[in-house]
């Protein structure tokens, strides 16, 4: 999963960037009023709602953001009208991406992502054109300098993970989803804190691209990415190493 791990990476010191000027905190209070309107505001009782409070305070989201989200999502605050989308589509060279989506308006979301696949010469699909490619996982990366390889391997396994691969940076753990706090919990308790642990959408196979496409798709993801109703963005490219070292 080189090229979804390579995207991860971005995505995340770009999430440090959009938190210190706000961005990443709308989102995730989308995310929370979201997962409060659907499951209530206990987050003991709603695991998805707990998951988006651990993303907005690892990004330092101020708990009255916190608390207001929470509230919108269950109707005591105005502001909560937030519906979920999946936008498919295609980019350059033919990879798959998936966008997943929170708005309150999808007729004005989707024309702004249709122009966004287009200026990037993409295309939005129709839904169900790409979803079938991806699978829903629990992903965490772990710096290589936190731990060696096999203590990573047996802890991971033990607590229920499905695989670790090795990656350029460091390690990326995979889980069911119904198991990501259990994994979680067992990493922290062994004292390792990921770059990053979100649960994703992770392709089943593969696209290897040249550099100038691999450019192309980065460029889409980062543009997709950027939209304010854009939760998350994945796609199924690989950018072999000879690729890589091209783009610099």
């Amino acid at each position: 999963m080189a090229g979804h791990s390579h995207w991860a990476n971005i995505a995340r010191k770009k999430s440090l960037v959009d938190a210190k000027r706000g961005k990443m905190w709308s989102k995730l209070s989308k995310a929370i009023i979201v997962a409060a309107k659907m499951g209530g505001g206990d987050p003991d009782a709603n695991l998805r709602l707990r998951y988006a409070i651990d993303a907005a305070r690892a990004v330092s989201m101020p708990k009255d953001n916190i608390t207001r989200a929470i509230k919108r999502g269950t109707g005591e605050l105005e502001g909560g009208n937030l519906e979920e989308a999946l936008y498919e589509g295609y980019g350059p060279g033919g990879v798959a991406v998936l966008c997943e989506i929170l708005t309150d308006n999808r007729n004005r979301t989707a024309s702004e992502v249709r122009k966004l696949f287009e200026l990037s010469g993409g295309k939005l699909g129709a839904s169900g054109c790409v979803a079938w490619m991806f699978e829903r996982k629990g992903m965490f990366l772990i710096p290589s300098a936190q731990v060696e390889e096999d203590a990573l391997v047996e802890l991971a396994l033990e607590a229920g993970a499905d695989d670790v691969k090795r990656t350029a940076d460091g390690f990326e753990v995979t889980c069911d989803p119904s198991v990501f706090q259990q994994v979680s919990d067992a990493l922290s308790q062994r004292g390792l804190k990921p770059e990053s642990n979100q649960i994703s959408r992770i392709p089943t196979s593969t696209v290897d691209l040249d550099a100038e496409t691999g450019r192309n798709v980065l460029k889409l993801m980062e543009r997709l990415d950027d939209h304010d109703d854009v939760q998350s963005v994945s796609a199924n490219f690989n950018i072999p190493d000879e690729a890589m070292a091209e783009m610099g």
